[in-house]
């Protein structure tokens, strides 16, 4: 069974086609990458996938349901949530803030239970909070709750970003490069949570240069370039594929990772 379906999607930027007729599936269990050098165009893919960008051609199908061209917001409610390339925080509040306003398309509370505070909205901001402190001990961010987010270093906005995103309860986490500008031990980390999290029933579909995190973490790969699928497979069958090989490397045999 199929979380997602990729159907022959195509974006035109004038004469640049930056996807060309891209089709793949997300199955529900597991961890999915999608990897290409750079410019493949990853990043517009994730884009169309989410409703931060319309198609020119073909459709996004999201647990059977066709979400083409649906506003992000939709999308997000309906359970396909994502991260971005560079942190996208609010700076000025805290670890624990910046989860809960995550949670905010699972609430009911609007202005007025924010001020009359009636006995439903109080449980459910209790619960709230109980769940954003929850999800911040899960990426190890436990002990920083009050921190303004401003004052973490960047590999911990990293996983506050995926805390956040995980308050929104996906059903499918696309995840755009989460090992940007981690060391080896913070990378390390980011794997260990990844799986954990495709672990309980949440699918995980990455975008990562990092290939030995691609390699140690995916349970299967789909590989981009000059806007066209080249490949797809095991990690395994990826690293032999000889126009990966060539797509990365030249043509010269590829390193073990």
């Amino acid at each position: 069974m199929n979380r997602l379906g990729v159907h022959a999607l195509t974006r035109r930027f004038g004469g640049l086609v930056a996807n060309d007729s891209i089709s793949f599936d997300v199955p529900v269990e597991g961890i999915s990458a999608v990897i290409g050098p750079n410019g493949a165009g990853k990043t517009t893919l994730f884009s169309m996938i989410s409703g931060f960008l319309e198609p020119s051609e073909g459709r996004v199908v999201f647990e059977g349901e066709d979400v083409t061209g649906v506003a992000p917001e939709r999308i997000a409610a309906r359970g396909l949530v994502r991260t971005f390339q560079l942190a996208q925080l609010f700076q000025n509040l805290t670890v624990l803030e910046n989860v809960k306003v995550g949670r905010h398309i699972r609430t009911k509370a609007g202005l007025w239970a924010a001020l009359a505070r009636p006995a439903w909205a109080r449980r459910e901001e209790a619960e709230t909070e109980r769940r954003a402190r929850e999800l911040i001990a899960f990426v190890g961010l436990g002990d920083q709750a009050d921190a303004r987010a401003a004052a973490l270093p960047y590999g911990q906005q990293r996983l506050l970003e995926i805390a956040r995103a995980l308050a929104a309860e996906p059903k499918l986490l696309l995840l755009d490069e989460p090992a940007a500008g981690l060391n080896h031990d913070e990378t390390e980390r980011l794997s260990g949570i990844i799986r954990r999290i495709a672990a309980q029933g949440t699918t995980v579909l990455l975008i990562e240069h990092d290939m030995k995190l691609v390699m140690n973490t995916a349970d299967r790969i789909v590989v981009l370039n000059f806007g066209r699928k080249i490949a797809e497979g095991t990690p395994t069958e990826v690293q032999g594929n000889p126009q990966v090989i060539e797509a990365y490397l030249g043509g010269v045999e590829t390193p073990h990772v």
